[in-house]
């Protein structure tokens, strides 16, 4: 029998594992991120706001498997934010490291403002852009604006967070204003994934997308939230043998120290044994014998 064609919004990409799975509230879009590198083939892909590295090394890890010359750009500050949080040297260290160690050919950190590092891209140079960094609506406004004289003919946008309402956040305000402008999809799983198509020659891919997607919404977010949601699962899963096996590595430290302690317990026996030992061989308690016979009959006797 034939094999069905995949339809436009799906590939063999789509089903492909991240490689590093740290911290993220992005997890669940990994397939999709993975499907949009293979279709596109970008010369040039852009993030702004990185945190842990998650969809960063996703990027970093389907133009690896690929084979492609895409240079992948992130940008943070690596101090955090009110929504991300504030936090250590540690985190810029992680994704540091695992660059250095998988992706040396691929990626490149850069460390600042994002207002401060525009300078970096040449204007028309961005295939794809991801804006993760502030999530107010002036704050994911000015990220668009600024980098939008960088995007190439080709480009496609990606938002993260359009779903979140919460008092602070304002993604949402602003891609229902952008995605009536551009050929657009959202995907309302993991906080909500907004894909935007800004450039006047997109990739055939893409345009194929939009279309299908449009025709079919429900499938096509149906499908990417199964797909991100057996990443989820799997990650959920690392966790948990990471929690048990701390536990287990915190209990085993435990029974050593008991273990420690009850040996130190018997050896300070011993050492009272064989001190009475010696006491009950010497000459002077041997000598003092009837006195202490005396003294236990006279206590007997009162």
């Amino acid at each position: 029998m034939p094999e069905h064609p995949q339809p436009a919004w799906l590939n063999d990409a789509s089903y492909w594992q991240p490689a590093h799975r740290p911290l993220s509230a992005w997890v669940e879009h990994a397939p999709f991120a993975f499907w949009i590198v293979e279709q596109t083939r970008p010369r040039s892909i852009v993030e702004l706001g990185t945190h842990w590295g998650y969809s960063y090394f996703v990027f970093c890890e389907a133009v690896r498997r690929l084979g492609l010359p895409t240079r992948v750009h992130a940008l943070d500050t690596w101090e955090g934010e009110e929504h991300a949080g504030r936090y250590g040297e540690e985190v810029f260290a992680y994704v540091a490291a695992t660059t250095e160690a998988d992706y040396r050919d691929i990626g490149t950190m850069h460390r600042g403002y994002f207002s401060d590092r525009v300078s970096d891209f040449e204007d028309g140079s961005i295939d794809l852009l991801h804006i993760d960094g502030r999530h107010g609506y002036d704050d994911v406004r000015e990220d668009f604006e600024l980098y939008r004289p960088k995007l190439s003919d080709r480009a496609v946008v990606l938002f993260h967070d359009i779903t979140e309402r919460q008092e602070t956040f304002g993604v949402w305000k602003f891609w229902a204003e952008v995605s009536a402008q551009f050929p657009s999809f959202a995907f309302e799983h993991e906080h909500g994934l907004g894909v935007l198509g800004v450039g006047a020659d997109l990739p055939e891919g893409m345009r194929a997308f939009f279309a299908a997607a449009g025709q079919q919404p429900e499938r096509v977010r149906a499908t990417y939230e199964a797909l991100g949601g057996d990443i989820r699962r799997y990650v959920d899963l690392e966790s948990e043998a990471a929690a048990l096996r701390e536990e287990t590595s915190r209990l085993r430290s435990d029974l050593d120290a008991a273990r420690a302690e009850s040996e130190r317990l018997a050896a300070d026996r011993q050492g009272l044994v064989n001190q009475l030992d010696a006491v009950h061989a010497s000459s002077s308690w041997r000598l003092t014998r009837p006195v202490r016979w005396v003294s236990s009959s006279l206590r007997r006797s009162s």
